[in-house]
C-alpha cells in the first residue's frame, strides 16, 4: 500500500476530482484517545486553469450531519470555475468529542499546503470557508492553529494548520451568547466541561496573526442570529485585520436555498475581498 503523502501527490492531468483519506490510519479524538477514521475524507477538485488558490472547503450541518452538496461540492464547483482549487472536507461529526472536527479541519489544511506544489497550489494561499456549523468550525480554525509537529516522520504532520485566510457564511461563532443551541449539544454535549464554551466561542480569540475573514449573513437569518457574524467581524477591526461582512438584506438561512440575489452577492463580494487581499489575480 503506498504512503498517504504519495497517494495524495496527484497531479492536475490526472484527474478532476479525487476522493482521499484524511487519515492513514485510526483518527486522534484529542483526548489521547483515537478512533476509525473512516469518515474523515477529503474531495479534491481540480480547475481546469488554476491560480494557485486553493479553500478547503467546510459544510454545515449542525454537527450533527454534512450539507455536502449545496454547502460542498457545488462550493467547489464554484471555486473551479474562479480557478480555486476546491477541497471538501467531509469532518468527523463530534458526538460529544468537540475536538474532532477541529483536529479533522487542521489536517485538511496541512494536507494541501503538503501537496502544494503537485496540485499547482501557492502555499501562502491556502484559505477555509465554512457555512453554518461549518462556518463555526472554519472559524475556530482560523482561532486555533499551529505550526506543524518538527519532529515525525509524518510529512503532513509537519505542516502549518494556519489557514492564510478564511470566508464565513452564516456561521456559527458563539458558543455562550446567542448560540446556536443545536450546534453547541452536538460539539459539546449536554452539559460542556469548563473551559469548552470559552474555547469554541471563536471570537473571544482574534489576535494580531489571526488569518483574515470575510464574512456575509442575511439580517433575517432567524436559526443563525447575525450578531454571531457581527461579533467576529468586530473582533477582526479589532485586532486591525482586513476583514469585511457583507450583511445580505434577506435570504434567511440557508440564502433561499443556495440561490437568488443574496447568495449571488456574497459570492461576487467574496471574489473581490480575494482580490483585494492578493489571493486572487
Amino acid at each position: 500500500m503506498r504512503p498517504l503523502l504519495a497517494l495524495l501527490a496527484l497531479t492536475a492531468s490526472s484527474f478532476a476530482a479525487e476522493t482521499l483519506p484524511l487519515w492513514p490510519g485510526d483518527a486522534p479524538e484529542g483526548n489521547g484517545k483515537f478512533s476509525d477514521s473512516s469518515k474523515a475524507k477529503i474531495t479534491v477538485h481540480l480547475p481546469e486553469k488554476p491560480n494557485g488558490a486553493a479553500i478547503v472547503i467546510c459544510p454545515g450541518g449542525g454537527y450533527g450531519g454534512l450539507v455536502t452538496k449545496g454547502e460542498g461540492h457545488g462550493i467547489a464547483a464554484w471555486l473551479n470555475a474562479h480557478g480555486i482549487v476546491g477541497i471538501v472536507l467531509e469532518y468527523r461529526l463530534p458526538a460529544g468529542r468537540p475536538y474532532v472536527p477541529l483536529l479533522d479541519a487542521q489536517r485538511a489544511i496541512r494536507t494541501v499546503r503538503a501537496n502544494a506544489a503537485q496540485w499547482k497550489i501557492d502555499p501562502k494561499k491556502i484559505g477555509i470557508i465554512g457555512f453554518s456549523a461549518g462556518g463555526h468550525l472554519a472559524s475556530t480554525a482560523t482561532v486555533h492553529f499551529d505550526a506543524g509537529e518538527g519532529k515525525t516522520s509524518d510529512a503532513i504532520a509537519r505542516e502549518s494548520s494556519r489557514p492564510d485566510f478564511s470566508l464565513l457564511i452564516y456561521p456559527v461563532i458563539s458558543m455562550d451568547v446567542g448560540v446556536h443551541r443545536g450546534s453547541k449539544k452536538n460539539l459539546m454535549g449536554e452539559t460542556p466541561s469548563a473551559g469548552l464554551p470559552e474555547y469554541f466561542s471563536t471570537q473571544k480569540h482574534v489576535k494580531t496573526g489571526t488569518p483574515p475573514a470575510f464574512l456575509a449573513h442575511a439580517i433575517d437569518d432567524k436559526v443563525v442570529d447575525i450578531e454571531n457574524s457581527r461579533m467576529f467581524f468586530a473582533a477582526q477591526q479589532q485586532a486591525g485585520l482586513p476583514a469585511r461582512l457583507v450583511e445580505l438584506p434577506n435570504g434567511g438561512h440557508g440564502l433561499n436555498g443556495y440561490k437568488g440575489p443574496s447568495w449571488d452577492k456574497w459570492q461576487a463580494e467574496a471574489l473581490v475581498w480575494l482580490k483585494e487581499i492578493k489571493v486572487l489575480p
